[in-house]
């Protein structure tokens, strides 16, 4: 600040002539204005180069000399200055010097041109207004190098503060990628733990079965009393039973087993269902349905949905130490989200049970998590509920405190078609059963199941001729070998599924119907769908294989009734 001052007051002053110089130097020292005065022409050029407010220079100071150093000066200077100058005219007249000075005035810029004579106060007005605006351009030019010197310094500090955030984010990556690192083992912990608690619970139960069956089969071999050997199979085919339920359950909760949706009128399944209900229930336990008839259809399996509301009435039950109520009841909601709105029902089932804590309802839904008494539930049944829920493209959600009983919601997309009517087993079973002419080619590898399964298609009026690999099937199947349909297991060694042996008879013979089936759960449901095959899923019976065989006879190649993958 100090030196933009002493160069804003200090004015070079050129007029070689008597005693001009010395007396404009007067002049402005009276008005307080620092006057250097300048021997020649190369002073003054030294002088501006080291600065200046102004310049006074008599004409006579510039004569015979070269103007272009000056003019090359007055070009050359930054964007904020503009040196103001003051030339004072000679006395000539001619009119060369007048072109003369014209010339100079437009060369040098800012240029203020005072005639002699001059009046004192008219000099030093002059003066003093080129050096107030001359200090107006230092004033500039000072702020212009503060702000550029805060600028550059704004730069350093954002590399500074960029080179730190570089180092913390690169610490924040590392201790993502650690944190990642813990949670996937915790989650490979945390599998582990699941799948000992699984496998816990399946050999437990599955052991139970087979301990039923296997001391069955002995007490079988020991007895000839029938009513003694009438108790024994009805208490193995419970067991079989028990293990088929056992093994639909895990696979609703894992979402890998086959459903096949429908449109269902809730209020006329659940009022079909009521019998049922009732006889799960105890006497002092009231069943209240509350499902108005306008309840929107919805698309589910209805024998899964059948299964997932006796699973949550036998549980709210289980949950009721004394008599209570458990009421069924429905509402249409349409949910709105992003870019999308839905339209589902909630199928609410309540009972005013005891309730469930926040730790039980976090792990309600997992398999074999129960708090009944050993021997008094699976711990299947919410988990069934769950893998139905979320399988047909809706979910479940529990509301419940502990005294204040449960309310568990089951969430199901509407369906806009019209609900069908339930078609029975029974319609099938004429249309099912073979002539004593009839012929049905069995691919099965394993010897007893093969066995077993002939049997069966011998108690529905089928003749067999069975063949243990696809490669024999396909042999049987030559000349035009005349069979009523093809029977054939999808898992088989020899590197031909039945899905391919499925596939090759298609090609051969479009018009012979195929039945797969298969015990492993999902197992080729996306290939037999593409080729409108049914899979028949184990374990079956009598009245599902009679079924599955009607609608495989009644539909052809064409069936649409196809097992959802």
């Amino acid at each position: 600040m100090q030196a933009t001052e002493e160069i804003g007051r200090r004015v070079l002053v050129l007029a070689p002539i008597g005693r001009d110089a010395s007396t404009v130097a007067d002049l402005l020292a009276r008005a307080d204005i620092v006057a250097c005065i300048c021997a020649d022409y190369d002073a003054l050029l030294a002088g501006l180069g080291e600065g200046a407010g102004a310049a006074f220079v008599a004409e006579e100071g510039l004569f015979g000399h070269d103007l272009d150093r000056l003019a090359g000066w007055v070009a050359a200077q930054p964007p904020w200055s503009d040196l103001p100058i003051a030339m004072l005219s000679s006395r000539h007249r001619h009119p060369q010097v007048t072109a003369w000075r014209r010339d100079q005035v437009a060369r040098l810029g800012n240029v203020s041109l005072i005639e002699r004579p001059v009046e004192p106060i008219t000099l030093v007005s002059v003066m003093q207004a080129a050096l107030r605006a001359r200090k107006r351009q230092l004033e500039i030019r000072d702020f212009m190098e503060a702000h550029a010197a805060a600028a550059a310094g704004l730069e350093a500090l954002v590399e500074q503060r960029t080179a730190q955030l570089q180092a913390v984010n690169l610490q924040l990556r590392d201790e993502m990628a650690e944190r990642a690192r813990v949670e996937e083992s915790l989650r490979h912990t945390q599998k582990l733990e699941s799948l000992g608690q699984l496998t816990g619970g399946v050999a437990h139960d599955f052991n139970n079965i087979l301990m039923v069956i296997s001391a069955g089969l002995e007490m079988l071999e020991m007895s000839d009393r029938p009513e003694r050997r009438e108790r024994m199979l009805r208490g193995m085919r419970q067991a079989t039973q028990r293990g088929a339920g056992l093994t639909r359950q895990l696979l609703a909760f894992s979402r890998s087993r086959a459903l096949r949706p429908e449109t269902v009128h809730l209020p006329r399944l659940v009022g079909d269902m009521a019998e049922l209900l009732h006889g799960s229930l105890r006497g002092d336990i009231r069943l209240q349905l509350e499902l108005s008839p306008d309840l929107w259809p919805v698309l589910v399996d209805p024998g899964e949905l059948e299964l997932a509301i006796l699973n949550l009435a036998v549980n709210a039950r289980d949950a009721m130490a004394g008599s209570g109520t458990i009421t069924i009841s429905g509402r249409n909601v349409v949910e709105d989200a992003i870019n999308e709105t839905g339209e589902f029902v909630h199928l609410a089932i309540r009972d005013t049970g005891s309730g469930m804590s926040e730790e039980v309802q976090a792990r309600v839904f997992e398999p074999f998590f129960t708090t009944k008494d050993v021997g008094k539930g699976s711990g299947l049944g919410l988990a069934q509920v769950y893998g139905f829920a979320r399988q047909s493209g809706g979910s479940v959600a529990i509301d419940s405190e502990p005294g204040q009983g449960a309310t568990i919601t089951l969430r199901l997309p509407r369906s806009h078609q019209t609900p069908t009517a339930s078609a029975g087993i029974e319609s099938h079973v004429a249309e099912a059963t073979g002539s004593s002419t009839d012929c049905v080619l069995l691919v099965e590898d394993d010897a007893e199941v093969a066995a077993f399964v002939e049997e069966l298609l011998h108690g529905i009026g089928y003749e067999v001729i069975h063949a243990a690999s696809a490669k024999a099937a396909l042999g049987a199947l030559a000349n035009n070998r005349q069979v009523a349909f093809v029977f054939s297991d999808i898992m088989m060694p020899g590197g031909t599924s039945g899905i391919d042996l499925a596939r090759e008879i298609r090609q051969r013979r479009p018009e012979l119907p195929v039945l797969l089936t298969s015990g492993f759960a999902g197992a080729g449901g996306d290939e037999a769908a593409k080729l409108g095959i049914e899979i028949l899923r184990k374990p079956y019976g009598l009245d599902d294989l009679r079924a599955a065989v009607a609608r495989v006879r009644g539909a052809g190649p064409a069936a649409e009734h196809i097992a959802s993958p």
